[in-house]
This record gives C-alpha cells, structure tokens and sequence, in this order.
C-alpha cells in the first residue's frame, strides 16, 4: 500500500468506529477471490463469512491473516486493558487513566 493509500485508510478508520469485514475487506482493496484464494476455499465461504454476525474467534482469526493483518481482542476494564493475541496467551498494558 502507498503512503498515500495508507494514510486515507488510516484517517478513513479512525473516523469510524466499527466496520464490517466486507467493509475492511474493501479498504485493503482485496477482493472475495482474493481471500479465498489465500484461505484456501471457494469465494462463496468468503461471502458468507462476511455476513455472519457471530463466528469463531479462530475463524476471524484466518480471515484477518488472509488479509495479511493480524487480530488482537483487547477486554478494557477500570484499571486495565487486556490484550488477547491468541488463545491462551494475554498481556496486560494498565491504563494511565
């Protein structure tokens, strides 16, 4: 990605709070066969993936690295934010707040 591309996805992201994977998909500009094809299966399982609203951690977890990022779950709490890289394994970053 150019800097260019990078810093519009970047401002892009930072005005939203959420987006939804097809969303993120399109911003990286990949398409379904693109996905697919590094998942290893059919673009129908990418569209279908795109629009469940509950999956597997593990699931998101693949599509994420398909599309070369990588997922991290972070749990906030008063005097804490947890951040959870894979399954199994936390580290803990205590807010200055």
């Amino acid at each position: 990605m150019s800097p260019r591309a990078e810093r519009a996805w970047r401002k892009a992201a930072s005005l939203r709070e959420a987006l939804t994977l097809e969303e993120l998909r399109k911003t990286r500009k990949l398409s379904q066969e693109d996905v697919a094809a590094s998942l290893s299966v059919g673009q129908p399982s990418v569209a279908k993936l795109e629009k469940r609203s509950d999956m597997h951690v593990s699931n998101l977890r693949r599509y994420i690295e398909a599309m070369g990022g990588t997922l991290e779950i972070t749990a906030r709490f008063p005097d804490a934010s947890v951040t959870i890289r894979d399954i199994g394994e936390s580290v803990t970053k205590i807010d200055s707040r």
